[in-house]
């Protein structure tokens, strides 16, 4: 990878939809070798795909909390049933198992404080293999890759 690919993957991350015709004007390519060099980085995975970035608020999903959570037991059968049940909640947007502690980050997506509330009290302090959780709220995003 050179710093025409790193202007490439810069410029598709601003804008994944920009063509290649405009894309290979940026980096001072013609259109050919332009497409063959993101044709490559897609063929070994450094770009993985292509999404739209949404507004969260508006999809009802504009609080976010990040949760630091550890377990009773950390025997395989208790970590795994964990992971798999809260893995499946459509609220947790990021689940980490983590060195040391906490065991789990948990990244969590709800309308406001009350959905919050009420997923925490039925949905993660319901789970018996839970021994502490510690709620994290943002103030202020300073600054974020994650679209």
């Amino acid at each position: 990878m050179d710093s025409v690919d790193e202007h490439i993957l810069l410029l598709l991350q601003e804008n994944g939809r920009l063509s290649n015709q405009d894309l290979a004007a940026r980096v001072g390519l013609t259109p050919a070798p332009c497409l063959r060099r993101v044709r490559k980085l897609e063929e070994d995975g450094v770009i993985r795909g292509y999404s739209a970035i949404v507004d969260r608020a508006r999809m009802g999903k504009g609080f976010e909390v990040t949760i630091h959570a550890d377990l009773i037991s950390k025997n395989l059968t208790t970590t795994q049933a964990f992971e798999d049940r809260i893995a499946a909640m459509p609220e947790v947007a990021e689940l980490r198992r983590m060195f040391g502690i906490p065991d789990y980050f948990i990244r969590v997506r709800v309308a406001d404080l009350a959905a919050y509330e009420q997923w925490l009290t039925t949905q993660l302090m319901g789970d018996p293999a839970i021994s502490r959780v510690d709620s994290r709220i943002t103030m202020k995003i300073i600054k974020t890759d994650a679209p």
